[in-house]
C-alpha cells in the first residue's frame, strides 16, 4: 500500500522527480571540478599549445544551451571554428566572449570533437566574468577566461561540440 499524505496524495516520486535529482548530481560533479580549480587531465603537466578566443550566447533554465564561434591560434596558424552544446546548471541569457590557452594539442586535428566543460560566473547587465574548463577525449585541454554581458547565473557543466569551419 503506498504511502500517503494527508491531502491524500501519494508519496510516490514522480519522472520528473528522479530527472531532477539525476541533473543536480551532474551539478555537483561539475561544481566539485570548479572548485578543485582543475580539469580532468593526465598525471603529466600539460604543455601549452597555442591560444583560443571564442564568443557565444548561452540561455539557461536549469538546462542550458550555447552556440557560437571562436578562433584557434598555433604558432602563426589561425583556425575558424564553431562551438555549440547542451548542459544543465544555470539561469538567464548572456553573451560570452572567452580568451585562453590551448593544451596538449599535438595534431590540429585533435581540437575537433567533444568537450566537457566545468563552468561557473555571473552576469548583471554588462559586468560578468567566470572561468571555463574544457577537455575533449583526445586529451586537448583549454582553460578559459570569460567576460559575460547579460542576466545570468552559471554553475554546471556541459557537453560542447567543436568544428572547424
Amino acid at each position: 500500500m503506498p504511502d500517503t499524505l494527508p491531502t491524500g496524495r501519494s508519496r510516490h516520486r514522480a519522472p520528473m522527480h528522479h530527472a531532477i535529482l539525476s541533473s543536480i548530481r551532474r551539478l555537483v560533479v561539475a561544481l566539485l571540478l570548479a572548485i578543485a580549480g582543475t580539469a580532468p587531465v593526465s598525471a603529466q603537466d600539460p604543455s601549452p599549445s597555442g591560444t583560443v578566443t571564442i564568443s557565444q550566447v548561452q540561455i539557461a533554465f536549469i538546462g542550458s544551451g550555447n552556440l557560437g564561434g571562436g578562433e584557434l591560434r598555433v604558432g602563426s596558424d589561425e583556425y575558424d571554428f564553431t562551438i555549440g552544446g547542451l548542459g544543465v546548471g544555470g539561469i538567464g541569457i548572456s553573451k560570452m566572449e572567452a580568451t585562453g590557452t590551448v593544451y596538449n594539442l599535438k595534431n590540429i586535428a585533435d581540437f575537433e570533437g567533444a568537450y566537457v566543460q566545468a563552468r561557473y560566473g555571473m552576469a548583471v547587465g554588462e559586468m560578468g566574468g567566470g572561468q571555463l574548463w574544457l577537455q575533449n577525449t583526445n586529451g586537448v585541454l583549454l582553460e578559459l577566461k570569460a567576460e559575460r554581458v547579460g542576466l545570468a547565473l552559471s554553475l554546471g557543466g556541459d557537453a560542447v561540440y567543436i568544428k572547424f569551419d
